[in-house]
């Protein structure tokens, strides 16, 4: 029986990638497989208990192929240094403090800083605390930027959130106003920088649907869409994406951005829930940039924690 379940659980990191997405079972189980790793020792357990070779030979096809997925994240990949320092946090819409979050963000010494989840009540405390060392921003429905550097092209970008018949009679203003995503342009010592900052669609777990991915999939494609008709080489994007970049929802993005945290973190960088993390769903994900370290920050009053990395080109 171990030495079954051994099995088991390496053909599922072996082939994860096909399982049936019905239902967003293969979105579950992409965004918590790098806990599968804690089944192994406990399997080992077991192996050494029964004093089963079997099984403990078998053990060595789901350790080998979890390391192969995640190894590289157990080592330190950051160094210090870095042109540009970014930070990304959604700042949750039932924070009880903006004010107090906006100091620590702020304390982070980050150039560009991108909050998402903003509510009208919030705004202007996020405004007022963020002025002084942040003379650059702009927001577009629940998203902002705030930038030491001058900032300019800033847009909306439409990830369709707002679909169907009654959508579609909507003018496009009124559709932008409760936007989730911008895109603007960072003047740098370096030349321009494209910055979209995008908060995606919550996933849920319904009754009779399972794990509910259909507007945060619509709002991806979109979002995807936006990135691979940017004209600048250099592009970062800041944001809350409700999924791990190991998500087969975040092909279409990370086939043209390569995720800060993979290439130079410490760690898995887990983001959510902020009390107890168990997955990274905040994202800085980067194109004809170097990042060179990245790294969680202290929590806030908000239910994730915000994250930071440096780049250099």
């Amino acid at each position: 029986m171990l030495a079954a379940l051994a099995l088991l659980l390496g053909l599922l990191l072996l082939l994860h990638t096909h399982l049936t997405d019905r239902g967003g079972l293969g979105s579950l189980v992409d965004t918590f497989l790098p806990w599968s790793g804690l089944l192994v020792p406990v399997l080992l357990a077991g192996a050494v208990w029964r004093r089963s070779a079997s099984a403990a030979v078998a053990l060595l096809l789901p350790a080998v192929v979890w390391l192969s997925l995640f190894g590289g994240l157990l080592t330190d990949k950051s160094h210090a240094g870095g042109a540009l320092t970014l930070a990304s946090h959604n700042v949750g819409a039932d924070n009880p403090d903006p004010a107090a979050t906006a100091r620590d963000l702020t304390a982070s010494g980050a150039d560009v800083l991108a909050l998402e989840e903003i509510t009208p009540e919030a705004r202007p405390r996020y405004e007022k605390a963020l002025a002084k060392a942040y003379p650059h921003h702009a927001v577009r429905g629940t998203v902002g930027l705030w930038s030491k550097r001058p900032l300019s092209d800033v847009r909306a970008v439409d990830t369709e959130t707002d679909v169907g018949p009654l959508a579609d009679t909507k003018p496009e203003a009124a559709r932008m106003a409760d936007s989730r995503a911008l895109r603007a342009t960072v003047a740098t010592d370096r030349g321009p920088l494209a910055v979209y900052v995008a908060h995606l669609g919550s996933v849920r777990v319904l009754p009779g649907e399972g794990f509910a991915t259909g507007t945060r999939d619509r709002n991806a494609r979109a979002l995807a869409r936006a990135v691979a008709a940017e004209r600048n080489r250099r592009v970062v994007l800041l944001g809350d994406l409700n999924g791990t970049v190991d998500d087969r929802a975040f092909a279409g993005l990370t086939s043209r951005l390569r995720s800060a945290q993979e290439e130079a973190g410490d760690g898995f960088g887990f983001t959510w829930p902020a009390s107890f993390p168990v997955a990274r769903i905040d994202q800085i994900l980067v194109r004809g940039a170097e990042p060179k370290g990245s790294w969680v920050l202290p929590a806030t009053g908000s239910d994730h924690l915000p994250v930071a990395a440096g780049i250099d080109w």
